[in-house]
């Protein structure tokens, strides 16, 4: 009561954002935002400072590219944004281009994505960044505005990212955070490594209040030595493959009690890609005299590079599907594409387990219908998300099991299947779409269908929820009774919904 007399709601608010532990009390740590803020002059962290730079080391150039987000992706575009303020906005549509178009990094920075010793075989996943978050621990609060000081591994990762924006978070507020990583291909002097971050950033500064800017995920390769001393190939991108691939959330006002405002749009373009190889800028011969050095104009020396002959490799995208399972345990089993899925089912006489939602099942999307605001003064799952679902039952062994075994499992966007609905190039998939589309509510439909797509079995995620939460003396239903057999009443319940699914699509299964 006393700080928020002293500061009045807006400088209680900013003051929260910087008292990261909570003790009424700004150490200089916490305070170094700020500092940085008033004098413009950001001290190198101490991650930076052990890595002394070697004059006669090799430097990678690399460069931004960057196309704003698509605002008319947005589903509050449909209504002009009515009734939101155009400062809420401001740090959204003023971000046009990249920080730093060009940057030029030391090779040796990017020692940070070799592998363990431990990690040495093709598609076997290791954390660069672990996750700290998980169902159980909670999430990281959404009033903060600048990011913490990046260590160890992160700082890499964070001078990247800024390249795009001043202010990305390595850690993102949800799980499952990080950077994890796995070799792709392997010769005698190089290695290939795939990676996948999961990173955000804040676009607004105070006095506005906090709008987060969260890709789906962010994607790429490098090809370097293996004593990080030469760097061949870098690219980092957020993929632009779906309709949606970003999400936003900003808070409306100064309190821990404000409402949050969310919604899904399109970046069609973010990506960091080297120039070139890394190149010395200076070399020796044997006995330490110099042969060539970088001209005065700045350009680098010339190199013919011998061709890498890769002794072992395997496909990129079997690659990004095995970070995907580190990343998302659900994914053990696979997700197919929406009419793939039916084809696959009909081939192999079983049934489709579709999941159909807003925001992605398997990316930084939370899944929340547009318009809603949501009053979390910490981050959390909305109650029926995707989100939700795939941190608990849709990673759960007995149900991985039971899909692997008996279903052709798919998830969807509502905005995809509008479109494919649309489409009548194909009568048959626009029909599967239409059947999907009646039975959706918000926020998450969980839906049972035949080969020819005829539902059978459908249950919301509120719902669903509901049921789970409730003590089992108090479910009426006995289709989604529990089970004595699990513990979990999640687990016990979401396989009570397949088998029912199953008992009803016996007679159609056996015809």
């Amino acid at each position: 009561e006393l700080a928020l007399k002293s500061l009045g709601n807006e400088g209680l608010f900013l003051f929260s954002s910087l008292d990261t532990n909570n003790d009424l009390y700004l150490s200089p740590e916490e305070f170094k935002p700020i500092a940085e803020k008033l004098t413009g002059i950001a001290p190198t962290s101490e991650s930076e400072e052990e890595e002394a730079p070697d004059p006669d080391g090799e430097t990678l150039s690399v460069v931004a590219k960057f196309q704003p987000l698509v605002m008319e992706t947005m589903t509050k575009s449909k209504d002009g944004f009515l009734g939101i303020s155009h400062v809420a906005l401001s740090g959204l549509r003023n971000w046009t281009a990249p920080a730093a178009p060009m940057s030029v990094f030391l090779a040796r920075q990017f020692k940070a994505f070799l592998p363990p010793k431990n990690k040495l075989d093709l598609g076997d996943p290791w954390w660069i960044i672990p996750s700290e978050l998980n169902i159980f621990t909670g999430y990281l609060s959404n009033n903060r505005f600048y990011p913490p000081p990046p260590k160890g591994k992160e700082v890499i990762i964070h001078r990247l990212l800024s390249m795009f924006h001043p202010r990305p978070f390595v850690r993102t507020r949800f799980a499952p955070q990080g950077a994890v990583a796995c070799l792709q291909a392997s010769s005698p002097f190089y290695y290939s490594i795939a990676f996948r971050i999961h990173a955000e950033f804040q676009l607004n500064e105070p006095p506005n209040f906090p709008f987060w800017f969260s890709p789906g995920q962010f994607t790429g390769y490098i090809v370097l030595s293996k004593d990080s001393s030469h760097v061949r190939e870098f690219k980092l991108f957020v993929p632009n493959n779906r309709s949606l691939n970003v999400d936003m959330e900003w808070l409306y006002g100064a309190s821990e009690s404000s409402n949050m405002e969310v919604d899904i749009g399109y970046l069609p373009q973010m990506e960091l890609e080297a120039t070139g190889p890394s190149v010395p800028s200076v070399i020796h011969d044997e006995q330490g005299n110099v042969l060539d050095s970088r001209e005065p104009s700045g350009e680098p020396i010339q190199f013919v590079f011998e061709e890498i002959t890769w002794q072992q490799h395997i496909p990129w995208a079997q690659a990004a599907q095995k970070l995907e399972v580190a990343m998302y345990p659900f994914k053990k089993i696979s997700y197919l594409p929406f009419t793939e899925a039916f084809e696959r089912a009909k081939a192999e006489k079983k049934l489709v387990h579709s999941i159909l939602l807003w925001g992605a099942l398997d990316d930084h999307l939370v899944t929340v219908a547009p318009g809603n605001t949501a009053p979390p003064p910490c981050a959390s799952p909305l109650p029926g998300s995707g989100r939700t679902l795939r941190e608990t039952v849709l990673e759960s062994s007995p149900v991985l099991a039971l899909l692997n075994q008996s279903f052709i499992s798919s998830w969807s966007l509502v905005k995809e299947l509008e479109e494919l609905q649309s489409n009548r190039e194909n009568e048959f998939y626009s029909k599967l779409a239409q059947l999907h589309l009646e039975k959706y509510n918000f926020p998450v439909e969980m839906i049972i269908c035949l080969p020819n797509g005829t539902v059978i079995h459908h249950i919301n995620a509120n719902h669903f929820l509901d049921i789970t939460s409730m003590k089992p003396e108090d479910v009426e239903s006995s289709i989604f009774s529990f089970s004595t057999n699990f513990e979990d009443p999640s687990t016990a319940t979401y396989l009570q919904f397949l088998k029912e699914g199953l008992q009803r699509a016996k007679p159609y299964l056996q015809s």
